[in-house]
């Protein structure tokens, strides 16, 4: 059994995109939590958990604002929420969209379609669930970032629209922060570097990884859980990696 260190409990917890590899994985490691009392499951088709009596699953599309708002208004008899987790991200879709190895590659229908994935829709889930977030105590509000989305880190070039949406994302999860900041002093709003996970999306650019650095889904859950367990209202804004390095800007 684990605990999310440096709440308070019991814990209310929103997974968005719940049905991903690593969302489901963090639905499964907060189900083992001594500390987390509920978890409101999101997805886009909505999942069944069986008679797993702390996980509750809901709809939620991050294209559709009005599902977004929906899932939100759902809450608001069940809140404060005391962790949001979005677990969403596309890098790739079939032969449609895949990272661009060049300028040449520039589409914008794919480009538009990421941006609506990697920023557009995380922040309105940020518009609609940071109201949610409990008050006078800890808590936080979670997105999936990636290290290519640091400006500073990029010495390899490509992958235009993964890199361009995860970087915007940044911005917009430093700029909720500082808002956030003046309405709800105990909040946090913070993005999250899994590193390389064996799911979908990284299936075909795993050959290069490390050894010991491809992370199963389980193993970069408990990184993550563990991150955001020793964050404080100092590290708001900020994007961390799963051993809870400061990604640069």
């Amino acid at each position: 059994m684990i605990s999310i260190q440096s709440f308070d409990g019991p814990l209310n917890v929103a997974v968005i995109g719940a049905s991903g590899g690593i969302g489901s994985a963090v639905v499964s490691a907060l189900e083992d939590a001594t500390n987390v009392a509920r978890i409101f499951a999101f997805s886009r088709q909505i999942r069944n958990y069986g008679n797993a009596s702390k996980v509750t699953a809901g709809q939620l599309d991050l294209l559709r604002e009005e599902s977004i708002s929906n899932a939100a208004k759902s809450l608001k008899s069940s809140a404060p929420l005391h962790l949001v987790f979005l677990a969403s991200g596309l890098l790739h879709q079939s032969t449609e969209m895949q990272p661009e190895k060049t300028w040449n590659n520039l589409d914008p229908t794919a480009m538009e379609h990421a941006f609506k994935i990697n920023s557009i829709g995380p922040a309105l889930v940020a518009k609609h669930f940071l109201p949610l977030l409990a008050k006078n105590q800890k808590s936080v509000f979670a997105a999936l970032s990636a290290r290519v989305g640091s400006i500073s880190d990029n010495g390899l070039g490509g992958w235009y629209s993964y890199r361009a949406s995860k970087s915007a994302l940044n911005m917009l999860l430093k700029t909720f922060a500082i808002e956030l900041a003046r309405q709800n002093a105990s909040a946090l709003c913070v993005g999250l570097h899994p590193g390389t996970v064996d799911t979908r999306l990284s299936k075909p650019f795993q050959r290069g990884v490390p050894p010991g650095k491809l992370f199963t889904p389980a193993e970069s859950a408990a990184y993550l859980l563990s991150v955001i367990g020793e964050l404080g209202p100092e590290d708001s804004g900020k994007v961390f990696a799963w051993d809870g390095s400061e990604v640069p800007a």
